[in-house]
């Protein structure tokens, strides 16, 4: 199983990206590591909100998916260079200053993937 060091994991979030919704939150990643999949969709947690995966679409190369129809047998590509946006809907959770945000993704090489930012609204 490959080991994917957390600073670089970070690289990932695009900073200033967060954006509140009316009901929920996105913001935006570029997979600056290489090329990979994504199969499954854990959680997103902001502050103390958390979103499982069928609260969750993740918008990529003109795709919408909802992260419940991500899996194993369903992976994403995220390609080297590529960005996403992720929405969570359903739920109130951004907060005026510093944002605390999780994301636990599953990935065929490296199993569980956990990117742990903080970030402000743009």
């Amino acid at each position: 199983m490959v080991v994917v060091p957390e600073f670089l994991i970070r690289r990932v979030y695009k900073k200033g990206s967060l954006k509140k919704l009316d009901n929920g939150a996105s913001f935006e990643l570029k997979n600056v590591l290489g090329p990979g999949f994504i199969s499954g969709f854990n959680y997103v947690k902001i502050n103390d909100t958390v979103f499982e995966a069928n609260e969750v679409k993740f918008i990529t190369a003109g795709q919408e998916l909802l992260g419940q129809d991500v899996s194993e047998a369903n992976p994403v590509a995220f390609r080297l260079g590529q960005e996403g946006t992720l929405v969570m809907t359903g739920k109130p959770c951004v907060i005026d200053g510093t944002n605390k945000i999780t994301v636990e993704v599953m990935n065929p090489e490296a199993g569980k993937v956990q990117l742990n930012v903080e970030d402000s609204m743009a």
